[in-house]
């Protein structure tokens, strides 16, 4: 059998320095969903994220705590895991900056940085933000109590005058363009691309890629004299410094892929085909991350795909603010599955957009408990109540009404997932299909034939069970579908429509889902429908707002 397609994607990495906000998961949320969508197709599927652990405000915490710093992140490590498992996130690794292959990863790229002529000694001096690092002047803002980063406005920034080691990114610039103008569909949305383009026309500075007075992080390889820093014991010198946090986690993506230690598996997974990032982080990511690729002599990665921040009434969202939601209040109102589909309905992966918790209620009803699962619930119903546990076969393609609609639907699904258009795939299915399947119902009132064929009509038994037929079959199209989305809700369906689900909890092992998604792709099978069950308990909107978070609106 030959190779399956490959394919490998990635998120960025949190600071594990804070509970995680559902503003936070988001994007993991979102790579989730894609990375299910190939595991379902068929592809060997290789999803990486984790935490980014040398964050200076991490070593500060642990320190006003008095806390051991490895104590303290491994703690706040478990706090994201379990929020990630709560949310049926399944990443094939979860990657962390103090794994030991990361180290090794970190300082064999600024060798190979150093070998190229790209690493130099020199002073940096400028604004320096406890929770991120240097920044650049045009990066913050001015207020009343001095200067202020934007992502960290209650923190008070540092003028800090050091030797440190820097990364002649200013060389790469005409390269970068070049990259650009070839690839131009590397970096998406279009616009964050453009944001890029301007930003690489006004020029580039070199980079700061080491701190001499911190020692939480990875040790710096290299000495001052230009061999290497590592002691004949083993040890690091701490004279030399750490690796500064930006550029060791940049490197996560690929040691996740095997470098350098597994040469195969790094030939095998890397170029990475998909980073999934926010738009903050998009010049690390387009500008100074392909760079030190370009320097190491190692291929950049295929796609680079940048949302949007999640607001309330027009703030970020964020944990210092206070108007972020914590997940699991979101999860114990809307289950695991409810909260992947509200939160991927409701915020577009693209761009940014406002969000509030009565918002989710109403399409976790709408959608779910009033469209979808009413829809599931009644034609259980229906065709146990007037077929007994026959499931009968729906009509061919190209005969019913609901087959016709379903038609190219796959097509188009699968270039919205694959295009990182999270929130059009769904309304595509769950907004439209649904919406159609539904009024199907209304308009062909199975009742009213039931009582015709009850009443001696044997044309309107035919018409029902075709009629009933292709109810269930748009049930089973709809909950495969949506089964990279709402992975535990996928089952109970088909388990209800009398279907084995033939995947793994995490997507694996089944057959390719794009076959399973033709109309009729089982019709000549036999079975036995199960038990209609509810799917999505419908929420009133008044106890929901009463059980919403605090920190929520």
């Amino acid at each position: 059998m030959p190779d399956r397609p490959r394919y490998y994607l990635t998120t960025a990495i949190a600071y594990p320095n804070n509970k995680p906000g559902l503003h936070t998961l988001y994007e993991v949320i979102g790579a989730d969903v894609i990375a299910r969508w190939h595991r379902m197709k068929g592809d060997e599927t290789r999803f990486l994220t984790g935490t980014d652990e040398h964050s200076v405000n991490i070593a500060q915490r642990a320190q006003e705590l008095g806390r051991d710093t490895r104590d303290f992140v491994d703690e706040m490590v478990k706090v994201f895991t379990d929020a990630e498992d709560a949310l049926l996130i399944a990443p094939d690794r979860f990657i962390r900056t103090t794994d030991p292959d990361h180290q090794r990863a970190s300082q064999e790229m600024v060798r190979r940085a150093y070998a190229s002529g790209d690493v130099y000694l020199g002073t940096y001096e400028g604004w320096y933000c406890p929770a991120e690092g240097f920044k650049a002047p045009s990066d913050l803002y001015e207020t009343p109590d001095g200067m202020r980063c934007p992502s960290h406005p209650t923190i008070e920034l540092q003028w800090l005058t050091e030797r440190n080691w820097f990364f002649r990114l200013s060389a790469y610039r005409d390269r970068l363009v070049a990259h650009f103008a070839a690839h131009p569909d590397w970096v998406e949305p279009e616009y964050r691309k453009n944001e890029m383009l301007a930003f690489l026309r006004a020029g580039l500075e070199d980079i700061s890629i080491s701190r001499e007075t911190l020692h939480w992080g990875i040790p710096f390889p290299i000495a001052e004299n230009g061999e290497t820093a590592q002691r004949e014991d083993g040890s690091w010198d701490p004279e030399a410094g750490v690796i500064y946090v930006w550029f060791d986690a940049l490197i996560n993506y690929i040691t996740g892929a095997g470098f350098p230690d597994d040469p195969t598996a790094f030939a095998k997974w890397w170029p990475a085909d998909l980073h999934v990032i926010g738009k903050d982080i998009n010049r690390f990511h387009t500008i100074i991350w392909p760079a030190m690729l370009m320097s190491a002599g190692i291929d950049l990665p295929r796609k680079v795909w940048v949302h949007g921040f999640m607001t309330v009434r027009g703030e970020k969202m964020s944990k210092s603010r206070g108007n972020f939601f914590d997940p699991f209040d979101v999860i114990a109102a809307f289950g695991a599955d409810g909260t992947r589909f509200v939160t991927l309905r409701e915020f577009p992966f693209d761009q940014d957009a406002d969000v509030s918790w009565d918002s989710f209620v109403r399409r976790y009803n709408a959608d779910l408990a009033n469209d979808f699962g009413n829809l599931v619930n009644r034609t259980v119903s229906m065709a146990r109540r007037y077929l007994g546990d026959e499931r009968p076969a729906p009509l061919p393609r190209t005969e019913g009404r609901l087959s016709w609609s379903w038609g190219k639907l796959p097509e188009l699904y699968q270039a919205m997932i694959e295009d990182c258009m999270l929130h059009d795939a769904l309304g595509l299915v769950f907004g439209n299909f649904v919406s159609e399947a539904n009024q199907y119902v209304d308009q062909e009132r199975p009742w009213e034939i039931a009582k015709a064929w009850k009443a001696g009509d044997e044309e309107a038994g035919e018409r029902l069970r075709g009629v009933l037929g292709d109810l269930i079959e748009a049930c089973r199209l709809i909950g495969l579908a949506g089964a990279p989305f709402m992975p535990s809700i996928a089952p109970r369906v088909l388990a209800q429509l009398g279907y084995a689900y033939p995947y793994a909890a995490d997507g694996n092992g089944g057959p390719p889902l794009l076959r399973e998604l033709e109309w009729g792709s089982h019709a000549g099978e036999t079975g036995a429908l199960g038990t209609a069950e509810p799917l999505f308990p419908r929420l009133e909107s008044e106890a929901a707002a009463a059980e919403a978070p605090a920190s929520g609106t």
